[in-house]
């Protein structure tokens, strides 16, 4: 199965974005539950509410998911040496080497948007990064998670006790860390807190990262560019300090990546079931105009 990948990763990222459109497409018309999931997170969005905008945002999500999906052989699978000559352009770089140069470690947040793949591993390849990360649900697709991300000077961190430590330890050594932050958590590690109109259960752990280490947060992405050219890299001005209060710390945090999602609507993975679970009575919900 490996050497398949490997050979499988061999094709242009031109011709995998191709195939991962008409994938996303496929995907789409044969599963109605996946198909309602994203119109329903979009059109809660408010992000195109003319109609004939929402059709062309949709279709764009559509090709982007199925794009996100096929890449990842790409990523996991080339040498990293390749993989890294897919970055087309950095942009906000000085925000990274501000924060490195203060010595109070960095926490690196990127949503489920744009190849979030790329974003972590070209961090890891300029300085030591920990990166939180979730075991899949199939076992035989772990070793390939591992051996993908694990390049560079990236080590990974489980998302239980012991990564958190983990976690904790390479902040307090001043180095970066790296989350999905829109990534629903365990019950009992988040908060609830609205997320583009809608509440959602939200990951509390970089806050308290945070207060226990004063590192700087920095939201950042990797979109990709047209007709399968390579990536460019944003890295966003540093989050001010997050609250000590749980939710207040949440909003904050779903705000950032609102507005970086906003950036670049189209590549956002809509499909991801963001709101899972059974808010609380009382918890927020502004429904947004379709």
């Amino acid at each position: 199965m490996t050497v398949i990948a490997r050979l499988f990763a061999l094709i242009p990222l031109r011709w995998m974005h191709f195939l991962g459109a008409l994938m996303g497409r496929l995907i789409y018309w044969a599963d109605a539950r996946y198909a309602q999931r994203m119109r329903e997170n979009l059109q809660s969005s408010g992000i195109a509410t003319e109609p004939a905008a929402f059709q062309r945002l949709l279709q764009r999500s559509i090709a982007a998911a199925g794009k996100a999906f096929l890449e990842i052989f790409v990523i996991w699978f080339r040498p990293e040496a390749e993989v890294l000559k897919l970055v087309r352009e950095v942009q906000g770089w000085e925000h990274v080497e501000a924060a490195r140069a203060a010595g109070k470690g960095m926490l690196l947040l990127t949503p489920h948007l744009g190849c979030f793949e790329i974003a972590g591993l070209y961090s890891g390849s300029r300085f030591p990064f920990t990166e939180l990360y979730r075991p899949p649900k199939f076992a035989w697709l772990e070793p390939w998670m591992r051996a993908g991300r694990a390049r560079g000077h990236i080590e990974l961190a489980t998302t239980d006790y012991a990564g958190v430590k983990k976690l904790l330890a390479a902040l307090r050594r001043g180095e970066a860390i790296g989350a999905l932050p829109d990534q629903v958590p365990s019950q009992g590690d988040g908060a609830w807190a609205d997320f583009f109109g809608r509440p959602a259960y939200t990951m509390t752990l970089m806050a308290r990262l945070q207060q226990k280490t004063g590192a700087a947060i920095i939201c950042f992405y990797a979109r990709r560019l047209e007709q399968g050219r390579g990536y460019a890299i944003r890295y966003m001005p540093p989050l001010p300090p997050l609250s000590e209060n749980p939710e207040q710390a949440a909003r904050q945090i779903n705000a950032a990546l609102e507005a970086l999602i906003r950036d670049c609507p189209e590549q956002y993975l809509w499909s991801y079931n963001r709101y899972k679970g059974t808010p609380p009575a009382g918890a927020v919900h502004s429904p947004r105009a379709t």
